[in-house]
């Protein structure tokens, strides 16, 4: 059985630059589902939560923590109340305008 080509060899991977990445990630966290993201910006899911994992790991500074059950779950709680913050102001200078 044949394999499909795309027209790309296969030792050759497509470069993103930060700035790409950059908005790939905002994106994201904009986003309800990473999936969704990856989809509307033509890459895989899983190069997307390579870079999530990666940023993640940067802003704690350890693999281990980043993979902390405990961090992972405050980090999702501060996303939420971020989330609900903005919400909130939007609406309070909706009501003041």
């Amino acid at each position: 059985m044949a394999a499909k080509t795309s027209g790309v060899s296969p030792d050759k991977r497509r470069k993103y630059d930060e700035a790409f990445k950059v908005e790939a990630l905002r994106l994201a966290s904009e986003s309800r589902s990473t999936q969704a993201a990856a989809r509307e910006l033509g890459i895989s899911p899983k190069l997307l939560y390579r870079w999530q994992q990666a940023q993640v790991v940067a802003e704690v500074g350890s693999v281990e923590v980043a993979r902390d059950p405990e961090v992972r779950a405050l980090r999702a709680a501060n996303k939420r109340l971020a989330q609900e913050l903005d919400i909130l102001k939007k609406a309070l200078i909706s009501c003041l305008l």
